[in-house]
Parts: C-alpha cells; structure tokens; sequence
C-alpha cells in the first residue's frame, strides 16, 4: 500500500522542494518501499497519464469511487492494465478492491482509447507511448532521432536500403527523421555505414536487427572505433571496458572492412569485461554481429590488471578507452514525462487522501520553502547513475564533485596504463559524460604524467584525425583545457539535446612520436573509407610521389641505377670467378631466397648481399671462360 501512496506524495510535491523527482526519491532515507520501485511506477504512469485520463474520465471513476484521488487513480488504473502483476497491494485491500469492481469498463475504455489512435495491437499502443506520442498536448517536441549503424560484418548499407528501410525516403538533413511520424531516413555524413530514422519506427522485429545486420547505436558512440582507424596492417587492438560490445563489434567490422582478403587477418581484438554478468552480455552482442572470430573476450578479467609486457598484448598496437563515467550524457535518463490528472465530473470534490485523513498539499513554487536548509543546492544537480548502473544520490555541489573525483582518479588510471603497452601507437579515450572533470581535465592530467613524456605520447590533432570527425563541428571546451586552443581544437564533443541529434560525448586520441606502424602508413594513399589505395601491380601509392612517376613500383624505380651499376662491375665480376673450383659453383636454395627476379630489359639493383646471386647463364659463360684459361695455362 506504502508504494502508491508515496509515489503520489512524490508527483503532487514541487520539485522546488528537493531538485528532481529522480533525486528526492533516491535522496528519501525513511522510504518503506524500494526507490527503483517508486521511481519506476511515476515515470511509467506518467508517459501512459494522457491515455489513462481518457480512461478514467470516460468510466466515470473518480465519482464512483470517493476515496480515491486522481494522482493515486493513475498510478492504480496503470497497474491495473498495464503491470504483468497487477496492483500490487493485498487482493481484500480497499484501494484494489475500488478499482478491480470497475475493471470491465476501464478495459473497454482503453481498448476504445487504442482503437480511436488506430493502433491494433496493445504492442502498437506502447511502441507509439515509448516513441513519445503519447502526450497529446506537446506535438511540437523534437524527437531525439533513432541511430542504427549498418554491420558490415554481415550486410551492407544498400542492402539494407532495399530492404529494412525501403519504406523510407531519403533525407537530406537529420531533422527530417526528428519529427512525429517522419518516414525518412537519413544517412550520416560524418560516419560510415551509419543511418538514423525516426524513433516512432520500430525496427526491433525486423529480421535485420533480430540478425544482428543492423544494430542501434547513437552516432556519438560510433566516433572512438572510427577514430582509432584501425587498418589491415596494424596488430592487435585492446578494448579496455568493452560491455555491452557495440564499440567492439564496430571496431571487427571497420577491421574486416579494410583487409584485402575479407576471410584473411591474423589481428585480434581483446575485450575486456570485469563483471561477469556484463561479460555475458558482451559475449552475445560479439557473437550476434559475427566477431567473435576476431574478437577474445577477458570474462572477469581487469584491464588494470593486465600486464602491459605479456606476450599476449606484445602486438597491441591501438587501443580503446571508454571506462565507466557520470553518464550524464546519456539521452532519456531524467526526461520526466509530464503527467496528466483525470478531472471529476461535475466538479464532484476531491477526496482526501485516505492514508493521511488530508488533503495533499501541493507547494507553491513561487515561495521558498523553510525546508530548504542548504544554501548550496542547485536544482540542476540530480541522482548520478553511471553507465554500469550504479546510483548515487547527489543533493549538492560538493557531493557532484566528491563523484566525478572518483571517476576521474579510475579514469586517468586506465590511460596511464594504456601508455605503458610497449607497442602501443594509437589510443582513443572516449566517456558519455559532460562534465570537463572526467574530460579535457583527464587529458590534461595525463598528457602532464612522466609515463606520456617518457614514450613520446600527444594528442591526435584535428588536422590528422580521419576526415568525417575531422570536419565534426563541435569541439572541447577551452575554458577547460585552460586555455589551450590547440588541445581544445583536438578534442571532440557532442551536446545532448542540439540540432545534430546525439547523445551527450567526449572523445580525444593520443598517438604516439615514434617509428612507428601509423607513421609508415601515412607514407601511402587512403580512399574515403581508409583503404590503402594500391596500383595495378598492387603496389601502394605513395601520398607523395618520390620521382616523376609515383606509381611505379620499387623495383622499377631501382632499375636505371642498377643497369649502370652491373656496367661497372662486370669486369670485376670476371676475375672473382677465376678462383672458384668447380665443387663450389652451385648456390644454395636459401641464398635465392628473397631477392627479386629482374624484369624485362631491365637489371635489379646490385649490391653487397646479392652480388654473387644464382644466374645459372652467366655462370655456364664464366665456367667455358675458365676451361679455355686453364687449357692454355697447361700448354
């Protein structure tokens, strides 16, 4: 019984009593029924209210039944159509027993309620609640669009543009996918394979998304696997906290993409999970989307733990980053629908509340409560659950900053020991957070540490990032890079809430000033997806060209200064073959090994390790030529 009525105080009282309703419930200490519980039942009969005031009101409820309030109606009628369990206090208790006497006519109605909106199935009705549209009085709200990225591991996008979406027409810009109802499709400028449509389309039973050929992904959270740019001829890669595995999966698929033989490719990906119940999520999301053959997972395994000189990662060359964080980023976490309440016909008075013998008290917004003690309450503060679930209440500024402390020590660990992997060359340092504790200040801590110094760690600037987050407009916070322009500029963003339709996100690359893989492949050409580009004779072609024709390949570009130097040394030649006996002319099989045979009219290179290579005619011209030297020495 406790449930529902302290789930009503909750929605009838002002938030200006407390900050949000997330953080009053969570913040209650003297709660007789669980706060995920309470929290649960507000936030569900709230996005259901408009179609249960309709209900209510057409059944005639509130004047039936006195007792009942029109807060604690809404929260009953829910249970009552929509709780797998039904109202959850004793079947003999009043406040069920007043509302199961009408439970016929409240079915009826809402089956009216589905049928007047058009929808067939109650799955309908709730996809359209879910998708927002059941607050009749707000259709000017833009909706956050829904992002699917196509996995190429198992399809491609013109595959799935002729089928899971060729209902849809295409859109130019993504607000086109952001209203009620759109029937477009938009498909991302920035990101590969990467569409978004409205959130009213449901694509959850498609046979893409059951298949794991599609799979929903935020844009933001697609931008460090694409930044780390993996390619073919890179080792292996690290994903640190990789649950529930929409960054791994993503980071096989970019790999497979860029391998000149799609069933080729010695390189793994190591994912690590520390929490096994996470770590079996993780293992289905792999297998779904078809990685698992590339993909190692690290059930129970912390990647703090992990010793960066293990012959296991002594091929790590990139890794990736995107440790637990505030998650405060994350679209939907607090958006409080707006709740409707039934009204009584003919003005029939409201009951009181049958617990408290009183009538609720709602709080006048416009005066300041003498409850209110603390000074340093700031509305905008709220309860912080992070992306691994865990809730912490936070009523005041110095317990928001104690949190993001502790989140950001764990973080800045994580990178400091990323730096230590020895062949270690790229890393991507991502979270879903907007507070500049657990972002710009963690790079800037980091790019400060001795480790970074000592092995030649910066930042990834802007004009070396791939070119769809190279040209992403929104960047770090220079007031929190204090100052720094230029670590600002490399630092990447993305806002909740503005016109480009993502999720609240941070995102830096590090790499690494040494001889290293990355330096010899940026030596080469790369399309517009990041396949080396490479010419007829498969060859890559240089993003420089080093003589006049920069297609050719390294042994031709050898060739004209081969041919004068074997000029020059054929006399030579001549008078080293006089010594040799004739047990000693046939070369071995290794000797051949590894040196490249001679084109047409043309002469290899000759130097100190191939001068004396296999040439079984000259050696049959020198063999005749000594035979006739040593007849005439006889005579």
């Amino acid at each position: 019984m406790s449930l529902y009525h302290e789930t009503a105080e909750f929605l009838t009282s002002s938030s200006a009593s407390g900050g949000s309703l997330k953080s009053r419930i969570f913040g209650k200490k003297d709660l007789k029924s669980q706060p995920a519980q309470v929290y649960a039942l507000a936030i569900e009969s709230s996005k259901w209210s408009a179609i249960l005031k309709e209900v209510i009101e057409r059944t005639d409820l509130l004047r039936l039944e006195r007792k009942i309030t029109p807060v604690l109606s809404v929260l009953l009628v829910h249970d009552l159509l929509l709780a797998k369990r039904g109202i959850a206090i004793p079947a003999t208790h009043g406040l069920r027993t007043s509302v199961e006497r009408h439970k016929a006519r409240l079915t009826a109605e809402f089956t009216k309620s589905r049928i007047r909106r058009k929808l067939s199935t109650v799955e309908a009705l709730k996809a359209h609640i879910e998708a927002g549209l059941g607050n009749t009085t707000d259709s000017s709200q833009i909706l956050h669009p829904r992002w699917v990225r196509i996995n190429t591991l198992k399809t491609t996008l013109e595959e799935q543009l002729e089928s899971t979406f060729a209902g849809l027409e295409r859109a130019l810009t993504v607000d086109a996918v952001r209203k009620r109802g759109s029937k477009h499709i938009f498909i991302d400028h920035n990101i590969p394979n990467l569409v978004a449509v409205s959130s009213t389309t449901d694509l959850s039973k498609t046979e893409a998304y059951k298949s794991g050929a599609i799979i929903f992904q935020d844009k933001a959270s697609c931008f460090p696997a694409y930044l780390l740019d993996p390619r073919s001829e890179d080792d292996d890669i690290i994903d640190s906290c990789a649950a529930p595995g929409n960054k791994t999966t993503h980071l096989a698929a970019i790999l497979q993409s860029r391998q000149p033989d799609p069933n080729g490719g010695s390189q793994k990906i190591h994912a690590f999970e520390r929490n096994y119940g996470r770590a079996d999520t993780l293992k289905r999301m792999v297998s779904l989307a078809g990685s698992d053959r590339i993909t190692t997972i690290h059930a129970g395994e912390d990647f703090l733990k992990a010793k960066p000189e293990a012959s296991t990662y002594k091929k790590v060359t990139s890794l990736l980053l995107d440790p637990s964080c505030s998650g405060s980023g994350i679209v939907g976490r607090d958006d409080m629908p707006e709740l409707h309440l039934p009204v009584p016909k003919n003005n029939t008075p409201l009951p009181k509340d049958s617990k408290n013998k009183k009538q609720t008290k709602v709080p006048d917004p416009t005066k300041e409560t003498r409850k209110r003690k603390r000074e340093d309450f700031n509305e905008d503060l709220d309860v912080m659950v992070d992306d691994d679930g865990m809730v912490t209440a936070v009523d005041t500024v110095d317990e928001l900053n104690a949190r993001l402390t502790a989140l950001s020590k764990f973080q800045l660990e994580l990178l400091i020991h990323a730096f230590k992997f020895p062949s270690a060359r790229r890393i991507t340092y991502s979270t879903c957070s907007i507070h500049a504790q657990e972002n710009e200040q963690v790079v800037l801590q980091a790019l400060k540490s001795s480790i970074a110094k000592e092995q030649g760690w910066r930042l990834l600037k802007r004009a070396d990032q791939i070119r769809g987050l190279k040209e992403w407009p929104v960047r770090g916070d220079i007031e929190a890079a204090e100052g720094d322009a230029e670590v600002a500029e490399a630092c990447i963003r993305a806002n909740k809430g503005d016109e480009h339709g993502t999720m609240g996100f941070f995102l830096a690359g590090f790499v690494r000033d040494s001889n290293s893989v990355e330096d010899i492949g940026a030596q080469f050409l790369r399309d517009e997806h990041g396949h080396m580009v490479r010419d007829m004779m498969g060859f890559p072609v240089r993003a420089e060209p080093m003589g006049a024709d920069s297609t050719s390949s390294p042994m031709d570009e050898a060739a004209p200064e081969a041919a004068v130097e074997v000029e020059a040394d054929e006399e030579e030649e001549e008078e080293e073959w006089g010594g040799i006996e004739d047990d000693q002319i046939p070369e071995t099989k290794d000797e051949a090994i590894g040196v490249p045979m001679p084109t047409k009219n043309k002469q290899p290179k000759v130097n100190a390790a191939s001068k004396h290579q296999h040439n079984p005619q000259k050696k049959r011209a020198d063999l005749a030529s000594l035979s006739q030297k040593k007849k005439k020495r006889k005579k």
